[in-house]
């Protein structure tokens, strides 16, 4: 819930306008995306769904190498929340669901944001992904961190829903402006001036 992904701004330059809404629906779609965050390798997944739609191959084959280019950027609000955050001590770890592939040069260009965190659990590396209870206590043991001293913000129910299993508060993300307010009302950051 840091930034935007947008699958359809990305390949709106690469497959046809009257073929992009069966694209993003049947091909490159969230079942086939979360192989990667799963941790399957790209050169595996999209081989497998060039063989199965190969007019789409060469928008396929872009995917992996030109990922970063669907992130389209840091959502309203959210930069200033994170550098508040570290600017007042408040210890930031993330997880995200995030190809062992592709988080590198993603995390490599976003250096300035990412570097206030403390650690990132990253699912493809560790082959687990949200919700899987697994993960959320897996980043607990290797953060260092009391559940009962966590907050856990996401823009998906079933993710904060898991992670509220495990005694760790939760918040379902739906924009910098109502998040700030519960971190204000946590006491995590100083009420604006």
């Amino acid at each position: 819930m840091l930034y935007d992904w947008n699958l359809g701004q990305f390949f709106e330059k690469l497959v046809p306008a009257h073929e992009l809404e069966l694209f993003l629906r049947d091909v490159v779609n969230l079942d086939w995306h979360g192989q990667h965050d799963a941790g399957r390798p790209f050169a595996e997944t999209s081989a497998e769904l060039i063989a199965d739609w190969p007019r789409f191959a060469d928008a396929i084959a872009a995917f992996g190498p030109r990922f970063a280019e669907t992130v389209t950027g840091l959502l309203p609000g959210m930069e200033a929340i994170v550098r508040d955050l570290h600017a007042q001590g408040v210890p930031l770890f993330a997880i995200t669901n995030f190809s062992h592939e592709f988080w590198p040069p993603f995390r490599a260009r976003e250096a300035a944001i990412f570097d206030l965190f403390a650690d990132i659990l990253v699912s493809g590396e560790v082959r687990l992904v949200k919700p899987d209870p697994a993960i959320y206590a897996m980043a607990l043991d290797r953060f260092g961190i009391d559940p009962a001293e966590a907050i856990f913000i996401d823009d998906r129910a079933d993710n904060v829903a898991a992670a509220e299993a495990l005694g760790i508060a939760g918040h379902l993300f739906a924009g910098a402006g109502p998040l700030r307010a519960e971190l204000e009302g946590l006491d995590l950051l100083a009420p604006a001036a």
